[in-house]
Parts: C-alpha cells; sequence; structure tokens
C-alpha cells in the first residue's frame, strides 16, 4: 500500500528523535543511550507505527530495525497500562535465532529502563521451567524463537489471548530456518485486532505472500534495494584450492591481526575444524554453532564482546545474530550456497555508519555460488592474487556428461542417470514418467520391461496366477 504524498515530505523534516511523537520518558532513554539522529528505517518506520498501523519494512541488516519497532511499540505499552495476567504477554516478538532473540530483549528493556515494563526472551536450551517461571507471572514483552514459544503453548505455560503486538523480525531468514510452520500456527492464536510489524533483510515472493496473510493494510518501508550488500563494506575474494584455505585463513590473521574478525563457515564440522587449526597455531577463536549449548555459545559471544578473542567462527545460523560493534572483518571460508546469506553475513560488518572488510575464500567447486551472489547483488568483489608458495586452484569442477544428455552449465539440477531415453519414455507407465501408453491399461509396445508391454490384460491375468500360486 502506498502511502499518501504527504507523509513522505512528513518523513524529510524528521531529523532527530525528538521530532517523533515519543512519550517524554522514551525520550530520554534515547537520549541517554547517545542517539540523536534516527536511520532512514527509524524515520519511515516510527510515524506510521505510532498510528497504529502495520508495516513491512525492508532493510539490511545493521540498519537500526529493531529500534524501529521497538520505540513505537513501548509507547503503546505505556500509554494504553494495561497489566498482563497470569501467562500472558501483551507483545510478542519472534525472532529466528537464540542470539538474536536475547539481543532483542537486550536492547527494549535498555529502552523501557525505568518505564516500570517487564522484558524477557524464551529460547531453547534453557531449562524451560525456569521460563515458566517467569511467564506465571505475566511480562509486557516475550522474545522468543517460534520452536519455544510453541512448546510454552503447548505446556499451557503461555496464551497469545491478549497480545496487543506482534513483530516478526527477520523474516526471511524465518523461512529459510523453515519456520513456515510454526508461524502458521501462532499466528492464529493471537487476537484479530492487534498490530502486526514484519521486518525482513530481503523481500523474496515468500515473504510478500506471508505479509499478504498476516498484516491488514500495511505500511511498506524500504531504505534499500533489495538483497544489497552494505556500501561501506570493501568486497574481495580470492580463488584458492579447498585444501589450502585453512594456512590462507591464518596467515590472513597473522597480517591482518583483526580486532574483530567473524568466520563464517558452511558446516558445524567445519566451524569446529577451524577453531581447533587455528587453536593449534596460538589463535585464540571460538566456535559458535547449532550444536553448542546455550551457556557455551552465551560464553563465545561474550568473550568475543569483550576482546577476549578476536576470532569468532560461526555458521549462518548467527549470521544475523550476533550484533557486535567492531566488526573490521568478515571471512567466508566457505561460500554459501544460499545467495542472500551473503549479504546477511558481510552485513556483520561496517555497522553504525563504520567500513569494514569482506575477504571470500573460493574453492573451484564454489564458483557458482560466487557468480549466483554477484546476479543477487550487482557487486563484483575484487579478485585478491594468492600469495606466493600457494598453488594455484585448480580448474572449475563441473558434472561429468552423461551418455545421450546436452550438457548442462555448472550448478544446474543433476541430470537422470541412466542410459539413453526411449522414444516413449516421457509417457505414463514407462520408467521416466509421462502420461499416456506403455504401461499397464496399455497395449503399446517398446523397449520397457517386458510384462509392461503385454496389455492390461496379460498383465492382470500374470497378478493373478501369482496371487493364486
Amino acid at each position: 500500500m502506498l502511502r499518501p504524498l504527504a507523509a513522505y515530505f512528513k518523513v524529510l523534516f524528521l531529523t532527530k528523535f525528538s521530532d517523533f511523537a515519543l512519550a517524554e520518558p522514551i525520550q530520554k532513554r534515547v537520549a541517554d543511550g547517545g542517539y540523536t539522529t534516527p536511520s532512514p528505517i527509524q524515520q519511515q518506520a516510527i510515524p506510521p507505527a505510532l498510528e497504529g498501523k502495520d508495516i513491512l519494512g525492508i532493510a539490511q541488516t545493521g540498519t537500526g530495525k529493531t529500534a524501529a519497532f521497538s520505540l513505537p511499540s513501548i509507547h503503546h505499552l505505556l500509554n494504553n497500562k494495561k497489566r498482563a495476567g497470569r501467562f500472558e504477554c501483551r507483545m510478542l516478538v519472534l525472532a529466528p535465532t537464540r542470539e538474536l532473540a536475547r539481543q532483542i530483549a537486550d536492547s527494549m528493556t535498555g529502552y523501557s529502563k525505568g518505564l516500570g515494563m517487564f522484558v524477557t526472551s524464551a529460547f531453547g536450551g534453557v531449562p524451560i521451567n525456569k521460563q515458566k517461571r517467569v511467564l506465571e507471572r505475566g511480562v509486557d514483552v516475550l522474545v522468543a524463537t517460534p520452536g519455544r514459544l510453541l512448546d510454552l503453548i503447548d505446556r499451557r505455560f503461555l496464551t497469545l489471548d491478549k497480545v496487543e503486538i506482534l513483530v516478526l523480525d527477520e523474516a526471511d531468514q524465518m523461512l529459510d530456518l523453515g519456520f513456515i510452520v510454526p508461524l502458521k500456527k501462532i499466528v492464529p492464536m493471537l487476537p484479530r485486532q492487534r498490530q502486526s510489524l514484519f521486518f525482513s533483510a530481503t523481500m523474496p515472493k515468500t515473504i510478500s505472500q506471508l505479509a499478504d496473510q498476516f498484516l491488514t493494510n500495511p505500511v511498506q518501508v524500504s531504505v534499500a534495494p533489495q538483497s544489497t550488500t552494505a556500501e561501506r563494506v570493501d568486497q574481495k575474494v580470492t580463488y584458492i584450492n579447498q585444501d589450502d584455505k585453512q594456512r590462507l585463513l591464518k596467515d590472513f590473521i597473522n597480517k591482518e591481526n583483526p580486532d574483530h574478525m567473524l568466520v563464517f563457515t558452511q558446516t558445524k564440522h567445519g566451524a569446529d575444524k577451524v577453531v581447533k587449526n587455528l587453536m593449534a597455531v596460538g589463535i585464540h577463536s571460538a566456535a559458535i554453532h547449532g550444536n553448542k549449548s546455550q551457556p557455551q555459545r552465551e560464553r563465545a559471544l561474550g568473550d568475543f564482546k569483550k576482546g577476549k578473542i578476536n576470532i569468532l567462527v560461526a555458521t549462518d545460523i548467527a549470521a544475523r545474530g550476533i550484533d557486535v560493534d567492531g566488526i573490521t572483518h568478515v571471512i567466508n571460508f566457505d561460500m554459501p550456497n544460499v545467495s542472500e546469506q551473503y549479504v546477511h553475513r558481510i552485513g556483520r560488518t561496517a555497522r553504525a555508519g563504520a567500513s569494514g572488510i569482506s575477504y571470500s575464500l573460493v574453492a573451484p567447486d564454489e564458483r557458482q555460488f560466487l557468480r549466483d551472489v554477484v546476479k543477487l547483488t550487482g557487486v563484483k568483489p575484487e579478485v585478491i592474487a594468492l600469495p606466493e608458495g600457494y598453488d594455484e586452484p585448480m580448474r572449475e569442477e563441473v558434472p561429468a556428461r552423461i551418455y545421450g544428455q546436452k550438457p548442462k552449465k555448472f550448478g544446474a539440477k543433476p541430470t537422470r542417470s541412466g542410459g539413453p531415453k526411449n522414444k516413449h519414455s516421457s509417457r505414463k507407465g514407462r520408467p521416466g514418467g509421462g502420461s499416456g501408453r506403455g504401461g499397464p491399461g496399455s497395449s503399446a509396445k517398446g523397449d520397457g520391461p517386458k510384462h509392461w508391454n503385454n496389455g492390461a490384460k496379460s498383465f492382470k491375468r500374470r497378478q493373478t496366477r501369482k496371487a493364486d500360486a
């Protein structure tokens, strides 16, 4: 839904947080935090959110989306003074990962400090009975992951009957992680009369369809083209053999001596292996991924924030859940096979006006992934030559051509195995599928299995004889 032209002119004059119609206590909290100038997503989203409208916000990570939905929501809860009943919450924020849920809860706690509001989070890896005791007295804001939220509801530790505001943060990652089914279970439990705010870094078709189902006449705000990367990130790439990546990573760390560097791998095992090899050469690092317990994940992230370790190795589950100031380098040790994840990864650096570097190590079998990223983002990274002492990477690995089929470009779907198709292979009843003649119930002949070519009557007679035997 397009906003009236007057709304756009109104946004142009909102250059300070004090220009927003936020309650005075909230203005004080923002000022105490050192924030004076709102980001573009905040300029566009806060005014309609204060009016109670549904929002569909599209913005890159690190652009201030949390404040864009937190500040107007806290304003609403503060002005409509109600008390959450037992096992109830007034505002529900859904996040895809534990780290992001904790981060949002911490931010909202800071924004609402001294206002008599209670904010809590609920996610896996923590004893559920502990969360039950917190929810039993009722909370104003609950930030949760979908899985743990459904667990709480199933055990009757939570009801959503009184939710006034629903926020879905990082909606596209929700879908990437397979949360569409839990979301469709959760939303019908909410009151029809509510305000819904959806925020996403990208706008795939599935997000648009989800918005049509869950939002009512939403105001769409967008501050960057879809799937663009941060402008202040200096993107570099080196083509290298897979076996040489670990040595090049070590040499890069010793040369750059980064303050805060984030390394992304494709698998949990790969993250642990990178950490093990770095520790073996005296480089302190830690891994964070789904197989780590919640205390381990919190300890690793805490040490990274405090500077006790300079290198954090993560899988994509942490790509949007790590909000650490001063990350100077993002290393794609493995290229993501989903192009959008590249945007989220490098979005961990160049935050809050800073600059950063992303460096991708691309093996021969990952070049198609890089081409997909370039096609998506429209940005071609600078190619950095290998240092001396490294072997030139092998040629790009291309799937072998199968007899009887035209060659396909690298990255295409696997071709059918086996020999050449017969002329009826596209028809139903034959190996290869299709519709028409060739199987039971047909008299067509061909080079398929013999008993498939004798017609329906013969087929049925043979089946009867076998059954009688």
